[in-house]
């Protein structure tokens, strides 16, 4: 059974942790040396769409509360802030999403800008090119005297410089993969951050603040221990309200378990160019989180949870559950995949092909074009019709769905995990049709999916279990 360990530090006070990293960075200039009284500053912030699951106190809100107090008293009132929310490819924010974004109190007295990125903007401005890939960003980030990123460090394509790749245009996005969330050389992704962030480096002065952030705990006493410890893991299986939860439907399971009060906390603040605070933040994160397995495992089964991995958080269709697994899970990663070459993965999901309307829409485009094929040859011309579609992106552009890309790049996302896999069962699987357009295998139950393993394995090979997020980094000691 793997389990994240238990948090160990954690801040007190975030925002002087942000204060202290903005006036003695890593690297460069601290903020006092970027810019004066008068100036005006861009803060660029990303959704919480990590770690899964959330919560609704969050320290990044603070940290961005800190660093517009920070500015404030370099003589930048909030008139002259703009925060700028770089979504990618994801369903474009509303007013729903700001509380997730800074504090209350906060989002009462600023008087800033607020600017939500739109991908297919006419107006992003142009700073480059890495290889073929346009870079193109939001003109929030050039037509300003100071750019400020504040993030959490949780993978190499979330944060730091990645928000500003977040901040641009959706063929750059499209192209932004990795084989591993965790290391930056095996992420092209995190080559087209780093050119994005050098590019505008040459036209504004730029910092970054990342937090590493701990797993979220739930504030239940008698759950606080739950995932970390086997005491706590065992009481939760043996639960009888366990038993009554699963006798009631699974709308209504799926709306108790997000109500489960929970906290997130921050370990460590850093501040100096994008991407060195994020590379700094990250690596003290991983230590911080990671679960070290003796060896590769022959089968690793995984819980994939009732929910999207993008903010607004909804019920996930067969290709977004896929994705939770194969492109976020599996992606979870250093120094080696930890099941071995040809394995079995066992994705516990019922797969049923719902798509929520209208933000899901460009998922069941998706599905319709994986009739003539799953290959990227074969979805290339779906691709190209998507993202020329007038009513899709108008849906994304108006905030009512996620760009029509997005499902092209997440499937993209499980195909690092699948070229190394040998087999993937969906157990308890409801729609098999779903789960073979996919390439999947579907199976009726988990004790079916085991045996099947076992069966690959010639009945000698190890069996990990992830039943839950949060997911954490695994790495395969030597």
């Amino acid at each position: 059974m793997l389990r994240p360990p238990r948090p160990r530090e954690v801040l007190e006070d975030v925002g002087a942790a942000v204060r202290d990293a903005l006036r003695f960075p890593l690297a460069g200039q601290p903020l006092r040396g970027l810019l004066g009284p008068g100036k005006r500053a861009t803060i660029v912030i990303e959704l919480p769409n990590l770690p899964i699951p959330g919560a609704a106190s969050d320290p990044r809100q603070r940290a961005v509360e800190s660093v517009s107090e920070e500015l404030e008293r370099l003589g930048v009132p909030t008139e002259r802030q703009t925060l700028l929310v770089a979504g990618g490819l994801a369903r474009r924010a509303g007013a729903k999403e700001l509380p997730l974004l800074v504090p209350p109190e906060f989002a009462r007295r600023f008087r800033g800008q607020l600017v939500i990125h739109d991908v297919e903007d006419p107006d992003l401005v142009e700073i480059g090119h890495a290889g073929r890939v346009p870079l193109r960003v939001n003109p929030a980030i050039v037509e300003t005297d100071a750019v400020v990123v504040v993030s959490a460090a949780e993978t190499v394509i979330h944060g730091g410089a990645a928000a500003l790749l977040a901040a641009g245009g959706a063929h750059a996005l499209r192209a932004a993969g990795a084989w591993s969330l965790l290391q930056p050389p095996a992420s092209f992704g995190w080559r087209l951050a780093i050119e994005t962030e050098a590019a505008l480096s040459d036209r504004v002065p730029l910092i970054g603040v990342s937090l590493a952030l701990n797993h979220p705990r739930l504030l239940a006493a008698t759950l606080r221990d739950f995932p970390f410890d086997d005491d706590a893991v065992a009481a939760v299986a043996g639960s009888p309200l366990r038993r009554v939860l699963a006798l009631f439907p699974e709308a209504v399971r799926s709306t108790t378990l997000r109500r489960l009060r929970r906290e997130l906390t921050a370990a460590s603040a850093f501040a100096g160019p994008p991407s060195i605070a994020h590379t700094e933040a990250l690596l003290r994160s991983i230590e911080a989180r990671q679960t070290v397995l003796e060896g590769q495992l022959d089968t690793l089964v995984v819980g994939i949870p009732p929910t999207t991995p993008t903010i607004p958080r909804e019920r996930p269709n067969p290709l977004l559950a896929a994705y939770l697994a194969l492109g976020l899970a599996m992606r979870f990663w250093r120094e080696d995949f930890p099941i071995v070459e040809g394995g079995t993965l066992i994705l516990l999901h019922p797969f049923r092909r719902r798509f929520g309307h209208p933000s899901q829409m460009p998922y069941r485009t998706f599905f319709g074009a994986l009739r003539f094929g799953r290959e990227e040859s074969e979805l290339a011309e779906a691709e190209s019709a998507a993202a020329a579609d007038p009513r899709a992106l108008d849906a994304y552009r108006s905030g009512r769905a996620a760009h029509p890309l997005l499902p092209f790049a997440d499937w993209a996302a499980c195909g690092p995990a699948l070229s190394h896999l040998g087999a993937v069962l969906v157990a308890g699987c409801r729609d098999h049709d779903a789960a073979r357009l996919l390439g999947l295998v579907p199976v009726h139950s988990v004790g079916a999916a085991l045996e099947m393993a076992r069966g690959r394995s010639n009945g000698k090979g190890s069996i990990g279990a992830l039943l839950a997020p949060p997911y954490f980094p695994l790495r395969v000691a030597a």
